[in-house]
């Protein structure tokens, strides 16, 4: 279906694979897409998949980064006469100044108005919208705690332990966890002073922190007509400090019954903010199958493709097309939720050395392939994988008939996926995918420092072909001494050792 209203053109204001990811919805629905150049990387291969580039003014080190610069995003949108702007993840997609800027313009903002964003990035604001919608919630402060002993009280009135968060935060920081009160001045200061740092506002609220949890998040859909739907749940309890790795959708946790009780929750959140465009809403299960409003993301998640996977519908597609005015093309007795599917995030980063960052060329690299395999990648051989930004360069989604169906599956196209250069975090989505605890279904967000044995999945012929790929290598100095050209491939070798 074409695009049949004001939106012809999209800058997106992103990089890597989202960018690659938004410009291919655009592309189908007639859209032209717009893709931004910067300087730290002038042949990024997302460059590639876009309609039109525009580069971003020189700048020096210590500016603005190019995708947080609201004005001149603004102004690039402006000067090539471009209809909207989509935000994609991070950056500036839950920044009510950008979004109203946009407005300001005349600029669509493909994403909830200002006001929403401001609302719902505001834990504080965002607790009082779910009590009003009659959303479970954890005890804790009614508002921000702006003193220590204000602190210490909400504290002793609710029990320890407790979590201080910020505010107006988000991924983990300006958290902090507080298991005794002798700890609570040094946590309190520590979150308040991170808080100010990362998001200009130091304010924290205190609420009773939840031991092991399982992470599941509704995702729903709101046009502005009224129309609110979900579109089922995701299960993001592989976690390391409050980052997501691996999602799926749907979540073993939930039968039936929870899946309705959670996703009426979620709905009569969104109804109660007068929510319109995509979001999420994320919630904490405990182990007696109790949940409790977290926060709600006013954006495309990182994870959306394991929905799009068991629906068949295309989220961008829908946020443009709300954007554009239009009603949903769907109601909930349309939304089927159709098999199970599995998201492995793959960055550049070497786990043995505590997920520090990789970077490099990539020199070589080796995709599965299937009808039931998805990858959306931001990189290519050649690639340049930098400092300068996020450490995700792919990600790996699975589809099958059911869970059992897609971990066999996962599992199979990790040991097909080879990248040369750099390390990434595929031999610890192994590991995941080969952990007992985890095909039990039975793991939470503590699952990596208490339920996975190892970081690295080692492979029964890793040594042997360690071996192999070292003798390779000396054959192929030695050929290039003598000028032979025939070259041995060791992924190959691998796969044949495999099917002995």
């Amino acid at each position: 279906m074409k695009n049949k209203n004001k939106i012809k053109s999209i800058l997106i204001a992103n990089r890597g694979e989202i960018a690659i990811r938004i410009a291919q919805t655009a592309k189908k629905m007639g859209i032209e897409s717009v893709g931004i150049r910067t300087v730290k990387e002038p042949d990024a291969y997302y460059l590639t998949q876009v309609d039109r580039i525009v580069n971003f003014p020189d700048r020096e080190i210590n500016e603005t980064p190019e995708f947080l610069d609201i004005e001149c995003l603004v102004l690039l949108a402006k000067r090539n006469k471009i209809d909207a702007i989509h935000p994609g993840y991070g950056y500036l997609s839950e920044n009510a100044e950008f979004a109203t800027r946009c407005t300001e313009e005349g600029i669509i903002f493909i994403g909830p108005s200002p006001r929403i964003i401001q609302n719902m990035g505001d834990k504080i604001t965002a607790k009082n919208i779910a009590a009003k919608g009659n959303v479970p919630m954890l005890g804790g402060s009614n508002g921000s705690v702006s003193t220590l002993d204000e602190a210490i009280e909400i504290s002793k009135s609710i029990g320890f332990p407790v979590i201080i968060k910020a505010s107006a935060g988000g991924g983990g920081r300006g958290m902090r966890i507080v298991r005794k009160q002798s700890d609570l001045k040094q946590m309190y200061l520590s979150a308040s002073s991170e808080a100010l740092a990362a998001f200009s506002n130091p304010s924290v609220f205190i609420e009773k922190y939840l031991e092991n949890p399982k992470h599941i998040e509704i995702q729903i859909v709101a046009d502005t007509h009224g129309n609110i739907i979900h579109l089922g749940e995701r299960e993001c309890s592989v976690q390391r400090k409050h980052q997501k790795l691996l999602e799926e959708a749907p979540s073993p946790a939930l039968d039936d019954e929870l899946r309705k009780k959670m996703t009426d929750a979620a709905v009569s959140l969104a109804r109660e903010a007068k929510y319109i465009s995509l979001g999420t809403v994320e919630f904490l299960l405990d182990k007696d199958k109790n949940f409790y409003f977290m926060e709600m993301n006013t954006r495309v998640q990182v994870e959306h493709p394991v929905t799009e996977m068991i629906t068949g519908l295309d989220l961008i597609e829908l946020q443009i097309r709300i954007a554009n005015g239009e009603k949903l093309p769907i109601t909930q007795d349309d939304v089927k939720l159709n098999g199970w599917a599995i998201e492995c995030r793959i960055n550049a980063e070497d786990v043995q050395a505590n997920f520090s960052p990789c970077t490099g060329i990539i020199k070589a690299m080796s995709l599965p392939k299937g009808s039931n395999t998805r990858i959306d990648k931001g990189v290519v051989v050649g690639s340049e994988v930098t400092p300068f930004f996020d450490s995700m360069i792919a990600k790996l989604i699975i589809h099958g008939k059911d869970r059992d169906t897609a971990i066999a599956r996962t599992i199979k196209a990790l040991n097909k996926f080879h990248i040369k250069g750099i390390k990434t975090t595929i031999p610890f989505d192994k590991a995941v995918l080969h952990n007992k605890t985890f095909q039990k279904g039975d793991y939470n967000t503590s699952f990596i420092e208490k339920q996975l044995d190892s970081l690295v999945y080692r492979e029964k012929d890793e040594d042997l072909f360690a071996a192999l790929f070292s003798a390779n290598q000396f054959k192929k100095q030695n050929e290039a001494l003598t000028e032979k050209k025939e070259e041995t491939d060791p992924w190959a070798m691998r796969n044949r050792i495999n099917n002995m």
